[in-house]
């Protein structure tokens, strides 16, 4: 691979004739609405195996049908527009969230950028389109789908679909922030922000083993951007309502979810075109076949590896228990924001060093010696730290709590310590009463203060019949 930038050879791009262009649109369509038919029901299917239940079993054979059942089933539905809703606003919200979700495939490479494969008697790539800046194009149009969650929280006219919206777009675009530094270490190795070019680019190795941090941030950023768990936080507040999309029914309602998974189609795909080697046949089989990655074999290789990733959304559903909206944040902006930015200077670096001729033992030796150096000050930083820490806390008094501060109660905050619990003696009878009965008298309690009153009139009562 040439340290140098390399040279994007997009000539094959634009010249087909109006009709297949039209041909690969309904195709590349049908793909992402296939695959989300499929993608739903074999979701069910595999947790339902995870948690030792059935799953779909009625809907079509073994159920393959469900997802189809429940997108008829929405259609069907009543469709209501609330009172107070900004209607043009609230109408065009799914939509606006669900067409970039389709947008992004555009720029997919399904197979080699050659004249590999024939199309009613017509040779053509097996892409659609192809740009020299394809990437950034697929960072934007995911920025826009950001805006279809947040208008339908604030078009609804209702407190709690707003503020869901607001807590699902700060994720989101808190997400592509680490996700687009990932990206970067990407177009620095290429040397292209082309689809097309990154994938012939990994032809001796691919860049999930070139690039590995960058593999591991974008596949947490990509679950974050498509909320799914375990951090799916719009489905969080149906433990208090319902989040941004509480205001919807029928089949606005229903783009909303077709959004979430036809993003998850598309981020996987991403995934496959920059780190896993895009169409190209896994290691094993290309080194005996040589026509493997010919034809029409390399869309199986790319089905195959989306498919996958596609099982590791649902394998994490199926495993991880949901995350504190807390911590969610934390992870995007004090753990995978820094390292992302530290991995991108990092690649920088020995990418510049390789531009200058420097041989692989120098490289080591200059990024080995960096790292250490940051490992080291890092290590420094937090030994004072944790020692100014230890010494605030010995100098400074304890801080009253207040656990019904506001008017609702509160946990004690870093420093506060809660009060003592009162406890009552034990009773008479109970395991943790015996000592207390061996040696000592009996303890009257009586609820409400004593009665004296009850207790005079007894004893002259006594006093009288004695």
């Amino acid at each position: 691979m040439s340290p140098y930038l390399a040279a994007e050879d997009l000539s094959l791009f634009g010249t087909d004739p109006w009709w297949l262009v039209v041909v690969k649109a309904v195709f590349c369509f049908a793909f992402l609405m296939i695959t989300v038919l499929f993608s739903i029901v074999w979701e069910r299917k595999v947790v339902a195996w995870m948690q030792l239940r059935i799953g779909p079993n009625r809907h079509g054979p073994w159920g393959m049908l469900q997802s189809l059942a429940d997108g008829v089933k929405l259609m069907l539905k009543e469709d209501l527009i609330v009172k107070r809703a900004d209607k043009v606003v609230y109408v065009l919200a799914p939509v606006i969230a669900a067409i970039p979700a389709f947008m992004a495939i555009a720029v997919i490479p399904f197979g080699p950028a050659g004249n590999e494969v024939s199309i009613f008697g017509t040779r053509t790539t097996m892409q659609l389109t192809d740009l020299p800046i394809a990437m950034l194009y697929i960072l934007a149009v995911a920025s826009v789908g950001i805006y279809g969650i947040v208008l339908a929280g604030w078009s609804s006219g209702s407190t709690y679909p707003l503020l869901g919206g607001l807590r699902s777009c700060a994720q989101m675009i808190s997400y592509e922030i680490a996700m687009g530094a990932a990206f970067a270490s990407v177009f620095l190795y290429s040397g292209s922000m082309s689809t097309s070019t990154i994938v012939e680019q990994q032809h001796d190795r691919w860049y999930i083993v070139l690039l590995p941090v960058s593999f591991l941030i974008y596949v947490v950023t990509m679950i974050g951007e498509t909320n799914r768990a375990p951090f799916d936080m719009p489905e969080s507040e149906g433990d208090l309502v319902g989040g941004f999309n509480t205001e919807y029914s029928s089949i606005k309602f229903a783009l909303f979810m077709l959004a979430e998974y036809v993003n998850m189609v598309t981020v996987s795909a991403v995934s496959v075109t920059l780190f896993l080697g895009g169409w190209r046949a896994p290691y094993p089989i290309s080194t005996f076949w040589e026509g493997a990655n010919h034809g029409w074999w390399p869309m199986l290789w790319f089905v195959v590896k989306v498919q996958l990733l596609l099982f590791f959304f649902i394998w994490l559903r199926g495993t991880l228990p949901r995350v504190r909206y807390d911590q969610l944040m934390k992870l995007g902006w004090k753990v995978l924001i820094p390292v992302s930015l530290a991995w991108l200077m990092l690649v920088a670096t020995v990418r510049t060093l390789r531009n200058e001729n420097y041989d692989f033992a120098d490289i080591a030796l200059y990024v080995g010696g960096g790292v250490l150096a940051l490992l080291l000050l890092s290590f420094l930083v937090d030994i004072f730290r944790e020692r100014g820490k230890a010494e605030q806390t010995a100098t400074t008094e304890p801080v009253a709590f207040d656990p019904m501060a506001g008017g609702f109660p509160v946990p004690p905050l870093p420093g506060q310590e809660a009060p003592a619990v009162p406890r009552r003696r034990p009773r008479w009878g109970s395991p943790r009463a015996s000592e207390f009965e061996r040696g000592g008298e009996r303890e009257l309690i009586v609820s409400g203060g004593p009665d004296t009153g009850s207790d005079g009139s007894l004893d002259g009562k006594e006093a009288s019949d004695g």
